[in-house]
């Protein structure tokens, strides 16, 4: 089974950037414990990070060449902002789950909306670096279950 993680911007700053929100953790460490995880579970993810929404969508898009089964995605600010990432999921329609560190739902109110959550066939958020674990556990028990490939309209909009 091949994965994606994608990580938007600005997470590349974690063990820097508001700690309070993010912990102490790098997104170098949380990747290669992620990547780790995935091998004892019998996949294996490619992770890619920036800060740019082209280069965001464009690595979403090359999913689709190889022959990925599912996409974890922390899109940070983008959540809230990028139909083009929306977009480029719908696009792919592999199934995906949106995730975040911080309980972006307790926090201001521009960061409670997200252009993805409906598309996606599960969410994330609020565990620090143990959302990426335990996003990864939900889409691979999403994607192992017999039906998967029938459910996987996910949402779309609805």
């Amino acid at each position: 089974m091949n994965l994606l993680l994608i990580n938007g911007p600005n997470l590349n700053l974690l063990g820097k950037r508001e700690p309070i929100f993010y912990g102490s953790a790098k997104l170098e460490a949380i990747e290669a414990d992620l990547r780790r995880e995935a091998r004892q579970r019998g996949a294996r993810l490619d992770c890619f990070q920036s800060n740019s929404e082209g280069a965001l969508v464009d690595r979403i898009q090359a999913a689709l060449e190889e022959q990925c089964d599912g996409v974890l995605i922390n899109a940070g600010a983008y959540t809230h902002t990028s139909i083009a990432i929306r977009d480029a999921l719908l696009a792919i329609a592999l199934p995906f789950v949106e995730l975040h560190m911080s309980n972006v739902y307790s926090r201001e109110p521009f960061r409670q909306r997200s252009l993805l959550v409906d598309c996606a066939v599960g969410v994330v958020s609020g565990f620090g670096a143990l959302s990426y674990s335990l996003a990864l556990e939900g889409l691979l028990q999403y994607l192992r279950t017999s039906d998967a490939k029938i459910k996987s309209g996910y949402g779309l909009g609805s």
